[in-house]
């Protein structure tokens, strides 16, 4: 019962303080958007904002393989998803420039959908085909001006922790731009912040960078290997971290 309730307490005041900081943070992208034409700027507040999010949780965070990547060249990093907290931990813990590929709803949500247009976050439209294939041009002219792009191929958050069908749009994007994929293995967040509740508890998260994968020898025509090659990698890693995690609880 105490449990409980602490448990509701500390989610009520996290969910006060991320209200807060996303208006305060939020507020500050959209004025520094206009003075950015790169986005930089805006994409570091945005990480102020996420890490002050993960600093009040106080969860346990750790962060893997961010010596994969070449900080001159461009990726398109491709992590799972598990919870809404994927979103803060990739910002604020994955230490790289970097535009969202992301679903047009979050674009509506006032002052933050405002602010992921002020840093260059490209909105993809799923229910308009037309719509969605500009938003893939959108990213990779992001990406011919040197800057990766991220986006989730499962499109949206898994409730059990197993792979959801992936999107095709990504690994278009990504053949078409001739840029490595960086599969990202997220661990622990699906318990942190469920899907379909408001609890929050202190459940050690897992942030794992996993190689770049070469995408030069794949075309459109062949992009469904590609696609199992990416998916075979997210689910060999999540299934090697789930059988570590269960033979240490043993």
């Amino acid at each position: 019962m105490m449990k409980s309730i602490f448990y509701r307490l500390q989610t009520l005041a996290i969910a006060v303080w991320t209200l807060m900081v996303t208006i305060f943070f939020g507020l500050m992208v959209i004025c520094a958007s206009f003075f950015s034409r790169t986005g930089d700027l805006p994409h570091l507040i945005a990480r102020l904002w996420a890490n002050s999010i993960l600093w009040v949780t106080r969860v346990k965070i750790t962060v893997t393989g961010v010596e994969k990547l070449n900080p001159g060249r461009s990726y398109i990093y491709m992590p799972n998803h598990q919870s809404n907290a994927d979103i803060p931990l990739l910002l604020g813990r994955l230490p790289v420039q970097f535009r969202w590929l992301a679903k047009a709803e979050l674009f509506k949500i006032p002052i933050f959908g405002q602010a992921m247009q002020g840093i260059g976050y490209i909105s993809i439209d799923r229910s308009d085909r037309k719509a969605a294939f500009e938003s893939l041009a959108r990213a990779a002219d992001t990406i011919r001006n040197g800057t990766s792009v991220l986006i989730f191929p499962e499109g949206t958050r898994s409730r059990d922790g197993n792979l959801l069908p992936f999107k095709k749009g990504g690994f278009v994007l990504a053949v078409d731009a001739g840029v490595p994929i960086v599969p990202i293995v997220i661990r622990g967040t699906r318990d942190a912040v469920p899907k379909g509740q408001f609890l929050i508890r202190l459940t050690p998260v897992t942030l794992e960078i996993l190689d770049p994968v070469e995408t030069s020898g794949y075309t459109r025509k062949t992009k469904d290997l590609l696609i199992e090659q990416i998916r075979t990698i997210l689910q060999d890693h999540l299934a090697a971290g789930d059988k570590k995690d269960t033979m240490t609880s043993c």
